[in-house]
């Protein structure tokens, strides 16, 4: 006898071919190796030392001989494969060598099964049931992974009598077993191990059914065909077949549920299992249970030739259908025994003159065993359930409450590729512990599905799962090193991979029907041979050009290849430079083309392959430092900037330093010197990159000295520092830089001492050919402002939206958070407060999210504002100290609107004193500034405090003057506002 690697099943030695597969014999006795999902069962006696003492050792010897083989033959029945006997314990594994979409419930049904045989024996027994990754041989029952430890300790934790199992065993049968939480401490292992007291399971239940309350979604046109070909068996007196293929998932169960609910009929539904003593007729007798047909039961399971049992059934059906029109449903009929398909065949030839609908589900499994099914029959119909479209999969998941954000909402959706199962258990993870990646239900059923391929199959797939969710015909082939065509046609058959639009010239390209699938594939693949694979297809590639991402597709597999290989313990370095290499020149195009989030990411994974000190680092840190310096990501600059002030290179010390800088005036704002520290990194940093002539340098150095500037409010000064760095940005020819430059303009222009046509007339100035989407939405911004200003909200929130938009994409988010005053100082100024809080509480608390400091506490202050006219004085005070400690002793603004507010609310408490001194501070911090608003909120805040003491004619006089200012900064709406408060004076 042979055991066929590919399924597992023996035949004769004669065999070339295996008859349940049709995978070489002689091609699978060269196992290879592949990691797997597995069920590990271990059961250990407790009690037989001291059995061993009162116990003849014949008897002994007995009664372990009846032990071991009782465990076995439970064991093998349910599928699973013993690995070793040790003493007293044994081991068993099941998944290996061939998946089964239910192997954590039979391994969970041997073990209740095995509790109850230790038992009647004399003995007692411990249990424990794991499942999770391992690697085997392909053909072998030697499994190896920490699965297999966990499963060990979970036995070792149980107490007599008791069966363990753990989380991910759990999840698959979730919906058969009733279980107790425990907390197993495992030798070891550093935190408890979760795990789960078995405490009773129905023998009949599947491990996770399918929901069938969800409402039926874009099955119209099949829906329709089942109805019609019951109308037809109820109209014409006939026996219909009608054949409902899908994958597991897709919603054929649902569908027929969907069905049923509108047929008035006597419904009966079998099940055809997958393993199991008699499962061959197991289908025909539930149904006849079910009409009562004990009889019919009896005769059947005699010893009746093959054409008197296919005769009694059909009588008896055809009598139940003759009282009422009859639907038999059976579900997964690719299990079903050739038998009981001829069966099926039997009944739908020869039915005659009664009402009866033979309903069929079945995977597209059904046609590769059975090629012929239903052909040329008059009364047979044939669908296939395709996925849901995307659209439909967005209203399944609206429709059983997803309450995910959209970006989750659209991975999952992308990666259940249409599968209504999919989407809901990756919903129910997602919800559980936030985390998008296949549950262990779906992968338990994808790794089944691939694991009954042929051979040959299975490792056009795995290579096609290297290359990616989409993979060309040309690659896969260069990949195995042979003709694949046949096996792609099989595959698209088996509804595994569809047909793509090329990427290449002169090539054929397919798709994975989900994402999913593919990385089941490629999940099974030992490291080794993913290394070697991906390490193939980057030189197959870079010998293909034409593609615009070359850089970028290359570097991830060189990456991929690198990574792999020092999981193993056998680094390549020179493999690791190149995939490096080949990343850090995507980075620099990602930052070229203003995508910040892109170059980032790249930039760091070149970094993560090469070792600190590497020599190859250097024009990597380069590159990065530019890209970051001025971003969000504190937590990660920190490494960065110690590296780069670390390093041997002046220019990297001092880009090192810069970043310190931004660091500490955007993140650690309330430390007193910030400014001056800032100031001089700036002054070293324009003499030493003068001295290198470095145009880049002298523009991060410029933009430094800005950010200080800002820090003083100093909006005339800055605006010159920015204009310097976008010189030196321009003769550098760094387009990138440039944009953001000219993105940080927008600052000092908004609040410095500029009047609208000036603002406009500097924008026009510099159109200068580059229309970077830095500069168009720092334009769009500008523009915002000043259409406020005019009181043209609606235009301002339009344009401020459009800018948005542009700002999300560049992964700019502190930019992001900042400029989100605009539609919240429109609201304000609209008279629509509740919707301005609302807005400046996001941008306060988005802010905050990022580990920003420097901005957020003026953003606060205003937010404050905001507050204080809701009419809750108390919060808005105590959001001004936290707003001034948090922005520290250096900076001005702080000073001007923290006072200003303070002044207010003391005054409407009548501490006039006190009030005056605040408001007389905020006009002294004012005046140190160019900032017009400053100025106008400064003087606003003194006239109201001295209105409240009754000193009318110098509230008057400061009222006048804020009229004036904001008239100066072209402010309409904020001019006619105060205008309004001399007015009631």
């Amino acid at each position: 006898m042979t055991t066929c690697a590919n399924c597992g099943h023996e035949s004769a030695a004669a065999f070339k071919f295996c008859p349940e597969c049709g995978a070489s014999v002689a091609e699978a006795a060269a196992p290879r190796e592949v990691r797997k999902v597995v069920t590990i069962v271990f059961c250990d006696l407790t009690g037989s030392t001291a059995l061993g003492d009162h116990t003849d050792p014949e008897a002994l010897r007995a009664t372990m001989r009846g032990y071991y083989e009782e465990m076995r033959a439970i064991l093998e029945r349910h599928g699973g494969r013993v690995e070793k006997f040790i003493g007293d314990a044994v081991m068993a594994v099941f998944g290996v060598p061939v998946s089964h979409e239910d192997d954590g419930l039979r391994a969970v049904r041997a073990a209740w099964e095995m509790r109850s045989a230790v038992t009647a024996l004399g003995l007692q027994a411990r249990i424990g049931v794991n499942t999770g990754e391992v690697v085997t041989g392909e053909g072998d029952t030697l499994v190896t992974g920490d699965a297999v430890n966990v499963a060990a300790r979970l036995e070792q934790a149980a107490e007599a009598g008791e069966v363990l199992i753990g989380e991910r065993t759990r999840q698959l049968v979730r919906d058969a077993a009733d279980v107790e939480p425990v907390e197993v401490q495992a030798k070891g292992k550093p935190q408890p191990l979760t795990a789960f007291r078995l405490v009773a399971l129905d023998l009949e239940a599947s491990g996770f059914e399918r929901r069938l309350d969800t409402p039926l979604i874009g099955r119209a046109r099949e829906l329709a065909l089942l109805r019609e070909a019951f109308e037809r068996s109820v109209s014409e007196r006939s026996c219909q077949l009608f054949t409902l293929l899908g994958p597991a998932g897709v919603g054929k169960s649902r569908l027929t549920a969907a069905f049923l609910e509108t047929v008035d009929a006597t419904v009966v539904r079998g099940r055809c299992l997958d393993y199991g003593e008699g499962i061959t007729l197991w289908p025909v007798i539930e149904v006849l249970k079910q009409l009562q047909a004990h009889d019919t039961i009896e005769r059947i399971t005699g010893t009746l030739p093959a054409t008197e049992l296919f005769w009694s059934v059909r009588r008896r059906l055809e009598a139940a259908a003759a009282e009422r029109p009859l639907v038999l449903v059976f579900e997964d009929v690719h299990w079903g025994e050739p038998t009981f398909l001829d069966l099926l065949d039997h009944i739908s030839d020869l039915s005659r003159g009664v009402p009866l609908l033979l309903l069929c589900l079945a995977r597209p499994d059904l046609l590769d065993d059975r090629p012929g099914w239903a052909g040329g029959k008059l009364n047979a119909t044939t669908t296939l359930l395709e996925p849901l479209s995307r659209d439909e999969s967005a209203h399944l998941l609206a429709s059983i409450g997803s309450d995910l954000d959209a970006s989750t909402q659209s991975r999952i959706l992308d990666a259940a590729g249409g599968n209504p199962l999919f989407v809901e258990e990756m919903l129910a993870l997602s919800r559980d512990d936030g985390d998008i990646r296949a549950p262990s239900t779906v992968q338990a059923l994808l790794q089944a599905r691939l694991d009954r391929l042929p051979a040959a199959q299975r490792a056009v797939i795995e290579r096609a799962a290297v290359e990616g969710e989409i993979f060309h015909r040309q690659s896969i082939a260069e990949l195995s090193g042979e003709v694949i065509d046949n096996e792609l046609a099989g595959l698209v058959r088996k509804e595994l991979i569809r047909p793509e639009r090329a990427t290449f010239a002169d090539d054929d390209a397919y798709r994975f029907r989900h994402l999913l699938i593919r990385d089941a594939a490629y999940d099974a693949l030992p490291k080794e041979t993913r290394a070697d694979l991906h390490e193939r297809f980057a030189r197959w590639l870079e010998g293909h050009g034409g593609l615009v991402e070359l850089d970028e597709i290359v570097g991830y597999h060189l990456e991929q290849a690198a990574l792999n290989r020092r999981d193993l313990g056998r680094s390549d370095v020179a493999l690791a430079r190149a995939a490096a290499d080949r990343l850090r020149i995507a980075g620099r195009h990602a930052a070229d083309r203003e995508d910040l989030p892109a170059a980032e990411n790249l930039l760091t994974r070149s970094l993560a392959l090469l070792p600190a000190g590497d020599s190859a680092r250097i024009p990597t840190l380069h590159v990065l430092a530019s890209a970051l310096i001025g971003s969000a990501t504190y937590d990660r600059l920190g490494g960065l900037i110690t590296e780069l002030e670390t390093s041997g290179d002046a220019a990297l010390q001092m880009h090192g330093r810069i970043a310190r800088a931004h660091v500490l005036m955007h993140a650690q704002s309330a430390s007193a010197g910030i400014a001056a520290t800032a100031r001089r990194t700036a002054e070293d940093a324009l003499d030493l990159f003068s001295s290198l002539g470095d145009e880049v340098g002298l523009a991060h150095a410029s933009t430094l000295l800005a950010m200080v500037q800002n820090l003083e409010c100093q909006t005339e000064a800055m605006l010159k520092s920015l204009e310097r760095a976008a010189l030196h940005a321009t003769t550098a020819g760094d387009l990138t830089l440039l944009g953001k430059t000219y993105g940080l303009m927008s600052g000092p222009l908004i609040y410095g001492p500029f009047t609208p046509s000036e603002v406009r007339a500097r924008v026009a100035s510099r159109s200068d050919g580059h229309k970077s989407r830095f500069l168009t939405q720092a334009e769009l911004m500008l523009e915002a402002t000043l259409l406020r200003r005019e009181g043209r909200f609606d235009d301002c929130v339009a344009l401020w939206r459009e800018a948005d938009a542009m700002l999300a994409d560049l992964g700019l988010e502190l930019l992001r958070r900042g400029m989100s005053e605009i539609p919240a100082e429109c609201m304000l100024a609209r008279g629509d407060i509740a919707e301005a809080e609302r807005l400046y509480r996001e941008s306060w608390d988005g802010l905050g999210q990022l580990g920003e400091t420097g901005f957020r506490s003026t953003l606060g202050l205003r937010y404050a504002e905001v507050v204080y006219a809701c009419g809750r004085p108390e919060e808005a005070e105590e959001l001004v100290h936290e707003c001034q400690a948090m922005g520290g002793p250096d900076d001005l603004a702080n000073h001007v609107l923290g006072n200003a507010l303070r002044s207010k609310i003391e005054a409407d408490r009548g501490l006039l004193d006190e009030a005056e001194q605040l408001g007389r501070a905020a006009v002294a911090y004012a005046l140190q500034t160019d900032m017009v608003t400053a100025r106008a909120c400064a003087y606003a805040a003194l006239a109201h405090a001295l209105r409240m003491a009754g000193r009318l004619d110098e509230a008057r006089n400061l009222y006048e003057d804020a009229v004036r200012t904001h008239e100066s900064h072209g402010d309409v709406v904020l001019a006619t506002r105060t205008r309004e408060l001399l007015v009631e004076l």
